[in-house]
């Protein structure tokens, strides 16, 4: 059963006000909490491992897969290994994301290793978010692994989101693309107080025609730390492009490493980085309607980070 934190945390992390259609499978501290499999779309838990199998027959339309994890009890710590396997000439939806309410001393830590295998021409939007509550002196420690291989034609638009109470994460993404297949990232990362975030993303470009846009969007407030590295690697004709965007506040540190590596002739690649404050011309406009230097900040950072 779901109690009310749960279903408050999924809310957070997965948009679920009630139970999804299609497949799910929902995990709650430790435990699956419920699951849906379709004519099209098949979860079966691992053996040998925790975590589940996703497989979406070639060809599957407009469907989608919700896998959202919740932590409510202080002192879990869980690694899981999720596999999804997607045909052919498919196009779907993936909705994960991590919420911990974490009001006891011992930390609670969920490490989600995700695969994703898509096949030829199939088409994939993976929406990503992590949130982490609560009033204990226990931490919320979220440290998601993805590995993305995608075949001839295929696309991915990759959406990460963590914007509220995560103490420390590190999110890494590998991927590796066929000839003409494309990835998207947009990165979205919000850290206050003493929270410390780190984002590695290496993609490779093996296939004629392949392109990747990987982009962060971030806001450092407080002591918190932030690092972005991003690498990517042309090893064919292709296209790339990363980005870094970054507001920084308080006390706050941001690392941003875009890296560049062109193994032919015809790779093209570029990146850009660029970190600052507010610019105070900005508040002072927002003043001017009616609105505190607090609420003014607030606006900026909302419409920064959307």
């Amino acid at each position: 059963m779901i109690d009310q934190i749960q279903k408050r945390i999924l809310e957070e992390v997965a948009d679920l006000h009630t139970v999804p259609e299609g497949a799910y499978n929902i995990r709650a501290n430790g435990a699956s909490a419920g699951r849906n499999t379709t004519a099209n779309i098949d979860i079966v838990s691992k053996t040998d491992v925790s975590g589940i199998d996703i497989r979406i027959k070639p060809g599957t339309k407009h469907e989608s897969v919700h896998i959202p994890v919740v932590l409510s009890e202080s002192g879990i710590k869980e690694t899981v290994y999720n596999d999804f396997y997607i045909g052919e000439d498919s196009d779907i939806v993936i909705v994960a994301g991590c919420g911990i309410h974490n009001c006891g001393n011992q930390d609670s830590e969920h490490d989600g290793i995700h695969r994703f295998y898509v096949g030829k021409n199939a088409k994939v939007k993976y929406v990503e978010k992590h949130y982490g509550e609560g009033d204990g002196n226990g931490k919320r420690i979220l440290n998601p692994g993805t590995e993305v291989y995608m075949e001839e034609g295929s696309s991915m638009e990759m959406e990460m989101v963590q914007i509220k109470g995560v103490d420390s994460t590190i999110r890494t993404t590998v991927a590796e693309l066929a000839a003409g297949a494309r990835l998207v990232v947009r990165e979205r990362l919000l850290t206050h107080g003493s929270q410390q975030a780190v984002s590695d993303y290496v993609v490779r470009l093996n296939g004629a025609d392949a392109s990747a846009d990987v982009v962060s969007r971030s806001v450092a407030k407080d002591d918190s730390y932030q690092k972005f590295d991003s690498q990517i690697v042309g090893n064919a004709k292709c296209s790339g492009h990363t980005e870094c965007d970054a507001i920084i506040m308080g006390n706050a540190k941001i690392v941003a490493v875009p890296q560049l590596e062109a193994n032919n002739i015809d790779a093209a690649l570029i990146h850009e980085a660029a970190i600052g404050k507010i610019a105070g011309e900005q508040i002072i406009k927002l003043m001017t309607l009616g609105l505190t230097e607090e609420e003014a900040e607030a606006q900026i950072v909302n419409g920064f980070l959307k």
